[in-house]
């Protein structure tokens, strides 16, 4: 139950925190604050992975840093995770093909669920 109150918290801070970056008066038809929020999560995920990995932080910690704060401020930073897994893995192909399937599936996704509303 614990690990379910970390993630928790985690991701209370992680949505605060990319609520702020929205809050920031920079606006144009470019979503350039969606882009710093995806490049920030993804090099925070980074960060984690690196620490974790030389065992410098609980799993509890990690758990809270890495499903938690990051999944919280952007989902973008677990498909970047992913995607660079799978290129280090030698998972070429599949990379690919998974950030393509991600990108296009997503944006069809939403599409489709404007239209379902509508």
């Amino acid at each position: 139950m614990d690990k379910f109150l970390w993630v928790g918290l985690g991701g209370a801070l992680g949505a605060i925190l990319r609520y702020g970056i929205s809050l920031i008066p920079l606006k144009s038809h470019f979503p350039i604050l969606t882009l710093i929020t995806n490049i920030l999560g993804a090099f925070m995920i980074g960060i984690v992975v690196g620490i974790f990995s030389k065992d410098r932080i609980s799993p509890s910690m990690n758990l809270f840093l890495k499903t938690g704060v990051c999944g919280g401020f952007t989902t973008f930073s677990t498909f970047s995770l992913e995607t660079l897994t799978l290129l280090e893995d030698g998972f070429y192909l599949l990379a690919i093909l998974y950030a393509l399937i991600s990108v296009i599936g997503c944006i069809i996704g939403v599409y489709l669920g404007k239209i379902i509303v509508k």
